[in-house]
């Protein structure tokens, strides 16, 4: 059985990144509004914990910043402090809505070849079932919000391709990972299509893509990471101990995984009470590709 790397007590964590730089790990617990780091030269000991004011979705590297992370939050998109935890809002897609102001929440992204930031918005659980009232946004270097697909459910597992001409995308309560055409010079997609179907009722959750050009998902409430190739066919499959991984990244060859709480138990998945909401590693053998910064204009 594969043993968490981190045995902590989290509720949704998400959003794992290999900060290259500084050889860190990090992730969100989006229901508890925390962020954790991990130095990856020190090990799980080195783990620290810092409050968010809001939940926060995603995070990503803003290009040549030190302390500041540009996120998806509950009201928008925002600078994040790696010190504080402080919030500075520098979009707000739904503005004076209160409806929307009070419902809505971001959730999981990621950023293109240009340092674009791509998220997704959803229905707040804690306020209200997700329903088909989300979008994906993308926010430009500038700072300028694009409202670039809807209505979406809960948004997820976003990528490209090694030619940067498909972007991945999902959408989890369809059991689907799209697939558009991308013209990474406009930030344009089209020509959505279906690329993978989980099937069985299952939800794709976050994924990440390897050198060898096949993704990585999580199947959140199917206990398992399935890779799969860039034709679209299932090829491996990695079985954990919890039932709802929620997302994986690489470090290295390899691959650290993020999981959700879960107050269920069966003989299906015997161990998903005590191992959900921690972070497991496999080594799978192949390298990621890595992640981009956030290109903040000047």
């Amino acid at each position: 059985m594969i043993a968490p790397y981190l045995d902590i007590t989290g509720t949704l964590l998400e959003n794992p990144l290999h900060d290259v730089g500084k050889n860190e790990f990090r992730f969100v617990d989006i229901w508890d509004h925390k962020l954790y780091t991990v130095d990856l030269a020190q090990g799980p000991e080195s783990l620290k914990v810092i409050d968010t004011e809001d939940s926060v979705g995603v995070t990503a590297n803003i290009a040549g910043a030190k302390d500041e992370l540009i996120a998806g939050a509950k009201h928008g998109f925002a600078r994040l402090s790696q010190t504080t935890g402080k919030l500075s809002y520098v979009a707000k897609p739904w503005g004076d809505d209160e409806t929307k102001i009070k419902e809505m929440r971001f959730n999981d992204g990621n950023v293109d070849s240009r340092g674009r930031l791509w998220a997704g918005s959803m229905n707040d659980p804690k306020v209200k079932s997700p329903q088909a009232e989300g979008t994906l946004y993308r926010l430009d270097p500038d700072l300028s919000v694009h409202a670039m697909l809807s209505p979406v459910t809960i948004p997820n597992g976003m990528g490209w391709n090694a030619a940067d001409d498909t972007m991945y995308f999902t959408d989890s309560p369809t059991s689907k990972v799209f697939a558009f055409d991308f013209d990474a010079a406009t930030g344009a997609i089209s020509n959505r299509r279906v690329f993978f179907d989980v099937g069985d009722s299952l939800e794709p959750d976050g994924f990440a893509i390897d050198a060898e050009g096949c993704l990585w998902s999580a199947i959140y409430g199917g206990g398992k990471v399935l890779r799969i190739s860039p034709e679209g066919k299932l090829i491996g499959q990695i079985d954990l101990p919890t039932r709802n991984p929620t997302c994986p990244v690489f470090v290295g060859t390899e691959l650290f995984i993020t999981s959700a709480k879960d107050d269920r138990d069966d003989d299906k998945f015997p161990n998903s009470v005590r191992y959900g909401g921690r972070v497991f590693k496999v080594d799978v053998g192949v390298e990621g590709k890595v992640k981009h910064e956030f290109r903040l204009a000047q």
